[in-house]
């Protein structure tokens, strides 16, 4: 009965703890039962069983709008999903062992096997790390600036794995000192909260989100051009002197006739309107190379009309964006849609102290990182949105994500989509006013001109590798020093 009971409800609050809903804390109960499952396993093939439905009613329920794009897409919920069956399969053999190994070994295999998730298959996946729930909450996210959200995980699971040494009468040494690190790291994250100074100076800002011709919905050939037409029609209803940078979010000039960088006549209205309101523009478009390559690129002109530089993304979307060994699934019609794959930048870019990335890469704690540490005051995260629906929750979630960016990074977020959901987020993860779903309007705010030094623009995911680090040491004296009986002998 627990081996079903228990990774079903702690899916079920573990998606209730992302957005919309909330609120987030609700993760911390949710991870509970599950390892409380794992640690209830009588056998491995158990504990694959508790891994594999917790995973996939988790992945599933958090991620439904997958359908949206082409029920093909419902794959990666099973793939996310076999890590947590490879966790729940492999922790069960340790559980006879004392709390204090069981502590490390849950923790640093957790590590071990986010590092792994956000990295592979074709590039990784963040969504869903357990610290992202905590961004509706000014104190549950506020640690991220020392460990950030990889070390908000770690932490999240650290009370989880301790709530499940204490709900299975498992007690000792182990839980006070696993419960002094706790109480460590969240005095000692507030602590340098409140002595931390920042320079209070605004900087006005306009995201200028036109939408498309037919949000949410595929456009006759035109599409492009009148998207971009949209977000020109907008921008000139702006006034001089009101705003220094100027967003236009992915997606709203590019393909074949509506490129600022090779036509001439889309790149001067630009141009005029930047020079009109003496304003930088940060402006998202896609570029056709050739038959089989395009670019996804940030363009930046500065308050005279010049091409200044460009940001191309990074971390493409693999079957949105790219086909990975496309030569294997040229048969899926659904693949079509996808004829050239995208060419990845090199690196960050800035124009001044603006940095970008653009969509999926915001989802990612690495990309905005190299933008931070290449000297960015402020990051655009330029985004879409225009494939999942009206009714999805994908703009609430994503936005969830790049709050905990501004909070770990110590600068403030421009979240500008075409027609998904605008906000202006400030280094405290506080979010602004927000667009709606599909609205076609200007967005006017301020934002935080000079960012602060945070300890993880620092030190990064270091919290996160030393619990695997800490995770494999600790298996490894079991394995070589000590001896790992396995639970059923048949089993292996």
């Amino acid at each position: 009965m627990k081996t079903v009971l228990l990774p079903t409800l702690g899916a079920v609050l573990s998606v209730l703890a992302f957005p919309p809903f909330g609120p987030g804390i609700l993760i911390v109960p949710g991870v509970t039962l599950l390892l409380m499952a794992v640690r209830a396993a009588e056998s491995r093939r158990q504990g694959l069983l508790v891994g594999s439905l917790y995973g996939l009613l988790f992945f599933g329920g958090l991620m439904w709008w997958l359908a949206e794009l082409e029920l093909l897409a419902l794959i990666l919920v099973p793939v996310q999903a076999a890590f947590l069956a490879m966790y729940g399969w492999w922790l069960p053999r340790y559980n006879h062992r004392p709390p204090g190994s069981w502590l490390a070994l849950a923790v640093g295999a957790w590590a071990v096997m986010e590092l792994i998730r956000y990295r592979f298959p074709v590039g990784g996946l963040e969504w869903g790390a357990a610290g992202y729930a905590l961004s509706d909450n000014v104190f549950t996210r506020q640690p991220a600036a020392v460990i950030g959200t990889s070390g908000l995980t770690i932490l999240i699971v650290l009370i989880a794995a301790l709530l499940a040494c204490a709900f299975t009468n498992r007690s000792g040494w182990a839980l006070i000192w696993g419960s002094l690190v706790v109480v460590v790291i969240v005095a000692g994250s507030y602590t340098w909260s409140m002595l931390r100074t920042f320079d209070d100076v605004a900087a006005p800002v306009s995201i200028v989100q036109g939408s498309t011709p037919c949000p949410f919905e595929h456009c006759p050939p035109d599409e492009r051009l009148r998207t971009y037409e949209q977000h020109l029609e907008l921008t000139r209803t702006l006034e001089a002197g009101m705003s220094g940078l100027v967003i236009w979010p992915e997606g709203s000039t590019g393909s074949t006739n509506a490129d600022p960088v090779n036509n001439d006549e889309i790149g001067e209205a630009i141009a005029d309107e930047a020079r009109r309101l003496h304003s930088r523009f940060v402006v998202g478009g896609d570029r056709v190379v050739s038959d089989t390559e395009w670019i996804n690129a940030n363009v930046y002109f500065n308050a005279e009309g010049e091409i200044v530089g460009e940001y191309r993304k990074r971390h493409p979307v693999p079957f949105g964006e790219y086909i990975p060994w496309r030569p294997l699934f040229e048969w899926i019609p659904a693949l079509e849609r996808v004829p050239r794959d995208m060419i990845r930048g090199d690196g960050p870019v800035l124009m001044d102290e603006v940095g970008s990335v653009i969509s999926f890469e915001g989802g990612f704690a690495r990309y905005a990182f190299d933008v931070r540490r290449a000297g960015a005051e402020v990051i655009v995260v330029n985004t879409n949105e225009a494939s999942y629906g009206a009714t999805a929750p994908t703009a609430d979630q994503f936005i969830g994500m790049t709050r905990m960016r501004a909070v770990e990074l110590g600068v403030p977020v421009i979240h500008a989509a075409v027609t998904g959901k605008s906000t202006v987020i400030d280094i405290d993860g506080a979010i602004g006013e927000e667009t709606k779903l599909g609205e076609s309007t200007v967005l006017e705010d301020t934002y935080r001109a000079i960012g602060i030094e945070t300890i993880y623009s620092t030190i990064g995911n270091l919290v996160m590798w030393l619990a695997a680090l800490l995770g494999v040491v600790v298996w490894m004296l079991l394995r070589w020093l000590v001896g790992s009986q396995p639970l059923q002998t048949e089993e292996e």
